[in-house]
Parts: C-alpha cells; structure tokens; sequence
C-alpha cells in the first residue's frame, strides 16, 4: 500500500445518499482475487447514463459524496474500485462501518465533514474545482483560501500516511515479536509442522 500523506486535484462531486457497495461495484465483477481492474466497472450501471455526474470530471482524485456512502454488504471491492479508477479520497457526512474500514486498510481516505462544511466545499468549487486533503495536518484546503479541520483517528491516520496494510503494520514489529520468540518456549514443538 503507497502512503497517502497529502491530495491535491479535482473533485467529482455525487450528490446522492445511500449509496451502497452493490452500485460501487456490482457483484458480477466481483470473480478476481487481485486489488487491480475493478475501476473500469465502478458505477457500472450508472456509467451508462451520459449526464451521470462521474463524467463531468473524469480525471478526478477526490469525490465528495452524500450521507451514509458504502453502506451494504461488506466488499472490500468497493474500496478497491474507487482507487483504481483514480480516486484517492472520498469526502462524505458518514460512511458504511465496514466501507470505511476497508477504504483504510486499502490506501483510500475516507473524510467525514458535516452537511454545512460540505456546502461549503461545493461553493468554493464553483470558482475553481480543486481541493487539497492533507492527511498529515487533517485539514481541507481550497486555493481560495478555504480551511476544513477534520478529525481521524490516530490509527487510520498513521495506516493511511505510512502506508500500513495490515503485514506492513506486523513487519513494525518484527524485532518485538523475534524478541519474544527468543524469550518464551513454546507450549509444544513447533518443528515437526514444518515437515
């Protein structure tokens, strides 16, 4: 997972609550192990309609949706779809638990501002559409001299600007855990597994 300290770049702005994991990425795509390859099927019902929002911004970074964004079932695939189609952040009120679990743990920011800072943000893009997200300071920024503190907990904000999958964030520890394995006898043999 690359780290994610800080994203400037335009904003595709999806202005519907309620949108789930099953309209993220449907689950005919759902067949592949690997992370790469789901972008091109994000939104793939919506996709088709030409005046779907997406398409006015097609190279965007940041999405700024409405309330209660990734809810449904748990696919991680969701997560998977937005950041490979090129978005880095999804800016929302609320999210899904479970999306947002997993948008952490995949390198994909998701930033909670309330209703009122998000009319704000949709203000200021009408001068000029182009957001900062700095997940070091926890601040949104716009060029015309908008600033949005956010709050993230100190572990999503440490997986998200280290780049910590959950082996990464083990591998932290391996002088830990090797220190430990010297220190304590195993309650049985534990070679005769490796055979």
């Amino acid at each position: 997972m690359r780290p994610l300290r800080s994203v400037t770049g335009a904003v595709a702005v999806l202005d519907r609550p309620d949108v789930d994991t099953d309209q993220i990425i449907p689950k005919q795509f759902l067949k592949r192990i690997e992370r790469a390859g789901y972008g091109e099927f994000l939104f793939f019902d919506w996709m088709k309609d030409p005046d779907f929002e997406l398409h006015r911004t097609p190279d965007a970074a940041i999405l700024l949706a409405g309330r209660n964004f990734g809810c449904g079932s748990s696919r991680e695939h969701a997560a998977w779809a937005l950041e490979d189609y090129g978005f880095r952040v999804v800016i929302a009120p609320s999210y899904g638990d479970i999306f947002r679990t997993n948008s952490i743990v995949s390198g994909l920011a998701p930033v909670v501002l309330d209703p009122g800072q998000i009319a704000e943000v949709r203000e200021a893009l009408r001068g000029r559409n182009e957001l900062t997200v700095d997940l070091e300071r926890l601040e949104v920024r716009h060029p015309d001299g908008l600033r949005l503190a956010f709050e993230l907990d100190a572990h999503a904000q440490e997986t998200l600007v280290r780049g910590l999958d959950h082996v990464a964030r083990t591998l932290t520890r391996a002088g830990s855990i090797e220190q430990y394995e010297r220190d304590h006898t195993p309650r049985f043999d534990v070679r005769a597994l490796a055979l």
